[in-house]
């Protein structure tokens, strides 16, 4: 990988609000020459409740007669039939009242034009991508994050102090919410039942909006309040974490498809063991339930999308997990707990999950059958107003043309105990649960798609708490905010489409979508990022994204076929993983701009650890999956970005009170170390799928004189990861922490001596870098080394 690096000094995005200072832009206006309101055209109806409020305080959210969440005059020149609810000093609900009872309402709230915007919509029922825009035409259907920037002077100079304004559609009683744009620059939001029968006139809590000048701070604030206001969702650190998000971990999908079987998972765990690298989590994915599949007969050529008309027959194992009576002769296992309990043995699994879909499969139950009937499962086609707002997949299409066997309502729970305690008492962990959007396109006649969810979600929950003690699901294909705004217990949920190695065009795309989508999604859950395969031209981009994704890091390769170099890059001899500690989000500077078909820019993802920062840079471009746009860059072209230490938000979480203001700034590619003042920054030059990984840690001063840096394990991705604590003791700098392979920190002075657990070690000091290495043995797992000076 190609990387330039070079020093210098930047100015700090110093942050304020100063209440009196006016926006350069109108966020939403009637046009471009007034520039008068936040909202176009038209007079507000305000509550009696509102009026009392408008003169509490002075701080604006929006200013000149724009949007005002609690001040003077507020939101001029709306539809008459828009409410606003306030409930703190930042912040608001948003509704609409409608002369007509409808099960589906579209609502217009004004013009945006000449902003910075970025949305984060539904591309695929199922998923979500982000787009960057200026205008309200450029906000997409089913958008479910809105998150504007206002700067405080006469250009969007880097000077100017920016306020972040968000809106996130909600639900409100049995309706959900989702915002769009139209061709005349108009913000609109659509509120749907999904069931003929639910009607309403109004929905007055339909969009919450908040205000603030950290936009991180701004949406974890608000889904604090949203938490509290709703009732329906808790937040992702208040959670159960399930154990095998620290260990590494292996799936069977892309490695077998659906023709998974015991010998190959035996063969694939034997190969990562004996490779250094042992995985302690496996996912065994479709392919092990017992199904059938009316539509595909034995014998006949393959029909592309009949897969997915496939219907769970009953809640058992097929006969490759389970040796059918009179077969002595099949090397089958007796039943999957025995195959279980065998490879946790052999292999030291700590956790072993299995994939089953919201309905069972992708088609449902076999309706009428012994193995279902209890469960009473009706035929039903999926379809829903909001539908052609998707780009249509093979799986939606397969399942609207060949049906779904949906279990009644009234006996989803006793479904998902059924299940669940059967693959308890089989030694399964805990399950990866897919398809959970499917419920808005079949909820017509169940009372709509919130109370359907709602109802699957909780008997979901219930049955995971139940038979599963480490809280142990996986969510997936799930990124509406039916299910979002439903995630009580949950923990972990897919933040992005599948991983698809075949296709050069996702790769980039995957690691883009994940962090954008983790602004919101990384409040109510850790997002998982899929696995990837080890053995790959994109493996190393796929592969740092997790280290610095505070995720689950799980490959998905076939037996044999690894790259250890990589993998020992995430993995520690003991098959730990070095998870960093929060969701990794984008970087503040990269909000705005759009990293896969700008052409320009690179990627950055940020995160913290117990002592350090981490930075991952990105050359993401390429294209979306929504759009014709597309960058096509030679091989050897490569762009030119910064990385600095004031890309890491909350560093004062690790920066402590003995921290001279300075970092030591590690790149992983290419070993070095420089140090860097809190603003200053490093340059770096990548080519498409070339990436690196920098380690930010606050140079403190010790015994008065001694200016020290832990910067971790040098040979992994991130290396800060490895850092359990740093502190004086006795004269003495002691650094704990776990994993094999070199220690390096930064030292203004060469130590006397150093020991790892009171054992003296030799050690080497580059004085020109100011580099301390120690090497600590593989026969170590965890270590103290105290260096004295």
């Amino acid at each position: 990988m190609s990387m330039v690096t070079q020093l210098h000094t930047t100015t700090a995005n110093v942050l304020s609000l100063r209440p009196n200072s006016p926006f350069c832009t109108p966020f939403l206006s009637t046009n471009l020459s007034q520039r008068q309101s936040f909202f176009s055209s038209r007079s507000l109806l305000l509550t009696q409740k509102w009026r009392q409020h408008m003169f509490l305080t002075t701080r604006p959210l929006l200013k000149d007669g724009n949007l005002n969440i609690n001040g003077k005059e507020a939101l001029k020149d709306v539809p008459e039939n828009i409410v606003v609810t306030p409930l703190t000093d930042t912040s608001a609900f948003v509704g609409a009242t409608s002369s007509d009872n409808s099960s589906r309402h579209v609502f217009k709230l004004g013009v945006v034009k000449d902003v910075k915007l970025l949305c984060l919509f539904r591309f695929k029922i199922w998923w979500m991508i982000p787009r960057i825009g200026s205008s309200g035409s450029d906000i997409p259907l089913e958008t479910q994050m809105l998150l504007l920037e206002a700067k405080e002077g006469p250009t969007f100079d880097a000077s100017d102090h920016s306020t972040y304004i968000i809106f996130l559609p909600v639900l409100d009683g049995k309706f959900r919410s989702s915002l769009q744009g139209n061709s005349e620059d108009e913000l609109e939001f659509c509120v749907e039942s999904g069931d003929p029968a639910v009607v309403t006139s109004q929905s007055l809590k339909a969009i919450f909006v908040n205000y603030g000048n950290h936009p991180f701070d701004l949406v974890k604030d608000s889904m604090m309040i949203l938490e509290k206001q709703l009732g329906t969702f808790a937040l992702r650190e208040t959670k159960q974490m399930p154990g095998m998000l620290d260990w590494f971990g292996w799936c069977t999908w892309d490695a077998f498809y659906t023709a998974v079987n015991p010998q190959g998972i035996k063969d694939g765990l034997m190969s990562f063991s004996q490779g250094g690298a042992p995985a302690r989590f496996l996912l065994i994915d479709d392919g092990w339930q017992d199904t059938v599949n009316e539509f595909q007969k034995e014998g006949e050529s393959f029909i592309e999308g009949s897969q997915f008309g496939g219907r769970l027959a009953s809640i058992k194992e097929n006969n490759k997990f389970r040796r059918i009576e009179n077969e002595a002769k099949s090397k089958a296992p007796s039943d999957l707990k025995e195959f279980i309990s065998d490879i946790k043995r052999t292999f030291d699994l700590k956790y072993v999950y299995v994939w089953h879909a919201l309905h069972g499969y992708w088609g449902g139950l076999v309706p009428n059958t012994l193995g279902t009937k209890s469960y009473d499962p009706k035929l039903r086609y999926p379809q829903t107003p909001g539908y052609l707002a998707y780009l249509r997949d093979i799986s939606m299409e397969s399942m609207e043309k060949y049906g779904i066997g949906v279990i009644d309502p009234d006996k989803i729970s006793q479904f998902y105990d059924d299940l669940h305690s059967y693959l308890a008492s089989q030694n399964v962990d805990g399950v990866k649960v897919d398809v959970q959007n499917i419920l808005e396109t079949i909820s017509a006649g169940l009372g709509g798609r919130v109370s359907l969810t709602r109802q699957f979600q909780q008997a979901l929950e219930r049955s995971i708490a139940a038979n599963f003690k480490d809280n142990g699901i996986i969510c997936c294909m799930g990124q509406s905010t039916d299910s979002i705004y439903h995630s009580k217990q949950s923990a972990i949920s897919r933040a992005s489409d599948d991983y698809y190695p075949e296709d050069p065009t996702t790769q980039a795309q995957h690691v883009a979508a994940v962090a954008f989508n983790s602004i919101f999604l990384g409040e109510v859950v850790v997002p998982d990022w899929d696995m990837f395969y080890s053995l790959h031209d994109s493996a190393e981009f796929h592969a740092v994204a997790r280290a610095v994704g505070g995720c689950a890091v799980y490959v998905s390769d076939k037996p044999g076929q690894h790259d250890f170099k990589i993998l020992q890059r995430l993995v520690l001899p003991d098959g730990s993983v070095l998870r960093a500690k929060y969701p990794g989000r984008p970087s503040r500077d990269c909000l705005f701009t759009d990293p896969v078909v700008d052409g320009k820019s690179l990627f950055k993802i940020w995160n913290l650890n117990k002592c350090t920062g981490v930075v991952g840079i990105f050359n993401c471009q390429g294209s979306w999956p929504s759009t014709k746009k597309a960058v096509q860059m030679a091989a050897s072209t490569e762009l030119s970005g910064q990385v600095s230490p004031a890309d890491v938000e909350y560093f004062e979480e690790v920066s402590g009170k003995l921290w001279t203001g300075d970092c030591a700034v590690f790149s992983f590619k290419t070993g070095a170390v420089s140090r860097l003042p809190m603003e200053g920054s490093l340059n770096v030059a990548l080519k498409v799928l070339e990436c690196d990984v920098f380690t930010v840690s606050p140079i403190k001063v010790y015994n008065e004189a001694i200016e020290f840096a832990a910067i971790g394990l040098m040979n992994m991705y991130n290396s800060g990861g490895a850092l359990e604590s740093v502190e004086s003791l006795g004269g003495k700098i002691h650094v704990k922490g776990r994993g094999a392979g070199c220690f390096g920190a930064y030292s203004n002075t060469k130590p006397k001596s150093c020991s790892i657990n009171l054992k003296d070690e030799a050690f080497n000091f580059n004085g020109e870098h100011n580099l301390l290495t120690i090497t600590i043995p593989a026969t170590v797992n965890r270590w103290d080394i105290a260096i004295c000076y």
